[in-house]
């Protein structure tokens, strides 16, 4: 009887702090989707999309919580801004602004999360490989939206991805350039709080 209850308690205590650990996850990523919904609202008219600070978000949400963990932040972002919560910039939201011209880079960022995720994690503490790493999510996400962006605008030419690039991607590549250096210094003075934090 007494072994039994020594092989129990680790069991337990394991157990317990699993559930811990998740509960914690699950916390931080409903504050991540928060957090990406706040920087989406901020937003200024500029071109076809709007200025916002909502790459800040998702990279720093990837960078934050890893591959699997802000690949499911982003998607319930998505997720609630598909279902209609207005969670999108200008507070858009609805299938419709998925299956619209600026809807690639939305999805995109999906795809961000599972290029730069892993990639993060190699980076470990090296802040120019973090910064790289985003960069490489970043361009996977401008790739997907631009070819987006010329699907729905039926001009699938050399032309076409010209005008796509110039509309979507050029006024914004500086700025978005800054909001990951951003994301890669908040990450730099946080991370070690979130790893105590799941110990």
């Amino acid at each position: 009887m007494k072994t039994e209850t020594v092989k129990t308690q680790p069991d337990t205590a394991k157990s317990t702090s699993t559930r811990k650990r998740i509960t914690l996850r699950l916390c931080y990523a409903a504050m991540g989707v928060a957090l990406m919904a706040v920087c989406s609202w901020i937003s200024v008219p500029f071109f076809t999309i709007p200025f916002t600070m909502q790459t800040f978000a998702v990279f720093f949400v990837i960078g934050l919580l890893g591959t699997k963990w802000g690949v499911m932040a982003i998607l319930a972002y998505v997720g609630l801004g598909a279902a209609g919560v207005p969670v999108f910039a200008g507070f858009a939201a609805g299938v419709g602004k998925l299956l619209g011209p600026t809807g690639g880079y939305i999805v995109g960022f999906v795809l961000a999360a599972l290029v730069s995720g892993p990639l993060l994690s190699l980076a470990k503490d090296n802040a120019v490989w973090r910064y790289l790493a985003m960069i490489a999510g970043l361009v996977t996400c401008y790739l997907l939206g631009t070819l987006w962006f010329m699907h729905v605008s039926g001009n699938f030419s050399w032309q076409g991805l010209g005008s796509a690039l110039m509309a979507c991607v050029v006024p914004f590549v500086v700025f978005d350039l800054l909001k990951l250096l951003l994301a890669v210094f908040l990450l730099h003075r946080l991370q070690p709080l979130l790893n105590r934090s799941l110990q």
